[in-house]
């Protein structure tokens, strides 16, 4: 039977409305979605904090605040009401205040509401602005991080130098070392550090001083940097390696509160991380990878002995890569969620070393947090068919039911496409598990366009999860079969499986792509003569690949991608990437640099293509765009560049998704219907 994955609330509201009364999902409705994050119990477990951001295609830009739910089930009551954002709400340990970072008068700073009454007061003043707020469990102090210059004194020399740089009509930058741009930003000599205020205000106190960034950037991983129990101690994330280009190594530092001499305490050349104190005070676990140069490595929960010194893997045998997770309040087990083909469950792991259990799963789940008497789990849920949304189960997963219905009612206006997981075979006899989502109002008997989706990373996976900027139903609206298969190198299906595309960017991975494209052509209500792809970041890359190897298809996008390595190479800023996936430099491995180059193939090229980059994208820079387009109009082959000059790798402000998702399913429609 087909499934759509739907939440109890959207299933008992969208009872009362018939399919004719709801409409396929339009740009409208998907920027007009509560995105639900960050779930806090408070310290007495009767109450839920948690942020809703909401996006207004008027105003080009997002905004969020501060609800709060009961624990036990009601209804959710709206805390903040900024015109600026308002987010990160985190409880005090006596539960009477929520700390939060908000942007409602400049830069983001770090304020303090009383839930008795009363207006909330602004607690640091920090000119570089403040995020990502900690309390220590003993309510005196607070952390936070902020980007400062690390020869600074004091922020008076902070805010002069960015005030001086903003005012320049120079805007030349001198470079001295690798790194110097990131993701969507240039460094220009600032570094991130944490800092400490005492929770009655003052002067902030910088915990982590020196040319290094505490933490390490992060694409939206768990806070990396805690406060032991008693609140003496500050344990956090810090890489001290000299190219910072080329490692990918994290270690764990402890430091004196206020402030002190850091010392290092795990000795492991790759990550280390994300670091949680015991309630008891007796461990610190944290997250950890083995192969030092790989981003994508298998995350393992780790226990660090406080007393002992020494540590040691809590999922060693456990084939996943862990994310957020939270302490019982016992301080005998760790709760956490981990990605599981093409789901993410939710675990528990015993201190003890005995065997991890799944104990939620067949959905995807996040954010998991233990309530104060260990009785309950929150944790955040989605599928394909419906946005964030919170949700309890007893602490062994069972009598999951709804907190929040933040998108009940707009959900109940839609009718999505049915959904549903296969598996087939790829490269070798492996199997490959994909999702196929069928149009809304499907009709068996007949013939459809179908359109594969290729996910990015390249480790990475399409999971049930409810996206954004490649919103699954979004394409399924239209009138297409939706194809979204993981092949190698997707993640949650083992490390062997995700390891299998380092250096074979174009092999394996490639194979058990078409061969899922043979198994979508057989299916009997899909025009085999009417399939195009389309893909981003890495799956950007295999629409330029497929581009020079295949004729099959009747259109390609390709949004972001990888087209020549070499390039890509001198001007992307991880360098541990390509060092990685190719095995070195292009140097010291030309020929697999070659080998994997789709600008190798342009003889080849013959599809339709339109091609998508951002100026801002300082991963895959924007002349592999560029350079894509150039080779497409000089050998004649019908082509288009979508160009944004003030977007990156992704692309975040609602009129320009707008645009790119019209962009994008006018150009397919123009070759499949």
């Amino acid at each position: 039977m087909p499934r759509i994955i739907v939440s109890f609330v959207l299933l008992l509201t969208s009872g009362f409305l018939s399919a004719e009364g709801r409409h396929p999902i339009t740009f409208d409705d998907l920027i007009g979605f509560a995105r639900v994050a960050d779930p806090q119990i408070s310290p007495d477990g009767r109450w839920v904090a948690y942020s809703a951001a909401r996006y207004s295609k008027e105003k080009n830009a997002g905004n969020s605040d501060i609800w709060i739910v009961p624990l036990a089930g009601g209804n959710a009551r709206q805390l903040t009401q900024s015109e600026k954002r308002d987010n990160t709400p985190r409880w005090s340990p006596d539960g009477r205040r929520i700390a939060f970072v908000s942007a409602r008068d400049g830069a983001p700073q770090i304020w303090i509401m009383d839930l008795s009454g009363g207006d909330a007061r602004k607690l640091t003043r920090i000119s570089a602005g403040a995020d990502d707020v900690i309390w220590s469990r003993d309510g005196r102090w607070l952390a936070f991080t902020s980007e400062v210059f690390p020869d600074c004194p004091d922020d008076a020399c902070n805010k002069k130098r960015n005030e001086e740089a903003e005012s320049s009509k120079v805007k030349a930058r001198i470079i001295e070392r690798l790194l110097y741009r990131h993701w969507d930003s240039w460094k220009d000599g600032k570094r991130t550090h944490i800092f400490v205020v005492s929770s009655e205000g003052g002067t902030p106190v910088d915990v982590t001083p020196g040319d290094f960034d505490a933490p390490p950037f992060s694409l939206a991983g768990p806070t990396d940097y805690e406060f032991s129990p008693d609140g003496r101690e500050l344990c956090f994330a810090r890489n001290t390696d000299k190219i910072e280009a080329i490692s990918t190594n994290v270690d764990l530092w402890v430091t004196a509160v206020p402030g002190g001499t850091p010392r290092k305490i795990t000795p492991n050349p790759a990550y280390d991380g994300s670091p949680r104190y015991s309630p008891d005070g007796k461990y610190i676990a944290y997250r950890s990878q083995r192969r030092p140069g790989f981003e994508a490595d298998r995350f393992e929960l780790t226990l660090y002995d406080r007393n002992s010194g020494s540590s040691r893997s809590l999922t060693s045998n456990l084939d996943r890569p862990v994310d957020e997770f939270s302490w019982a309040p016992d301080s005998k087990s760790v709760f956490f969620a981990a990605e599981d083909e093409g789901y993410s469950s939710v675990f528990q792991a015993g201190v003890d070393g005995g065997n991890v259990r799944r104990i939620v799963e067949r959905s995807f789940n996040g954010s998991v947090k233990v309530s104060p008497d260990g009785k309950a789990l929150v944790f955040t849920r989605q599928s394909i068919s419906q946005p964030v949304e919170l949700y309890r189960s007893d602490i062994d997963g069972r009598n999951t039911v709804p907190l929040t219905a933040m998108n009940a009612e707009a959900l109940a206006r839609i009718e999505f496409g049915a959904v549903d997981p296969v598996r087939y075979k790829g490269s070798g006899g492996a199997y490959i598990q994909a999702w196929i989502t069928r149009p809304p109002r499907f009709d068996a008997s007949r013939k459809y366009p179908a359109i594969v989706l290729i996910h990015g990373g390249p480790q990475g996976a399409w999971s049930d999860a409810f996206s954004y900027r490649w919103n699954i139903q979004m394409f399924a609206s239209r009138g297409y079969v939706v194809f979204a298969p993981n092949p190698r190198g997707s993640t949650g299906f083992g490390q062997q499986f995700t390891d299998e595309i380092s250096g074979d960017w174009g092999g394996k991975v490639y194979e058990d792509i078409m061969q899922g494209v043979d198994f979508l052509a057989q299916l009997a209500y899909v025009d085999p003569g009417r399939i195009s792809a389309a893909g981003a970041s890495y799956g950007g890359y295999m629409a330029n690949w497929i581009q020079g190897h295949t004729d099959r298809f009747r259109c390609l996008v390709s949004h972001d991608g990888v087209y020549n390595t070499f390039s890509m190479y001198g001007s992307t800023e991880e360098l541990w990437f390509p060092e990685w996936e190719f095995r070195g430099t292009p140097w010291t491995s030309p020929e697999l640099y070659a080998r994997w180059s789709p600008s190798s193939f342009v003889k080849n090229f013959k599809t339709p293509m339109l091609v998508i980059h951002g100026e801002q994208d300082f991963r895959v820079p924007v002349t592999e765009g560029m350079q894509l387009f150039t080779a497409l109009q000089r050998i004649g082959i019908p082509s288009k560049l979508l160009y944004f000059p003030d977007e990156g790798h992704w692309v975040l402000k609602p009129q320009n998704s707008e645009l790119w998702y019209k962009t994008v399913l006018d150009w397919v429609d123009r070759y499949t219907k």
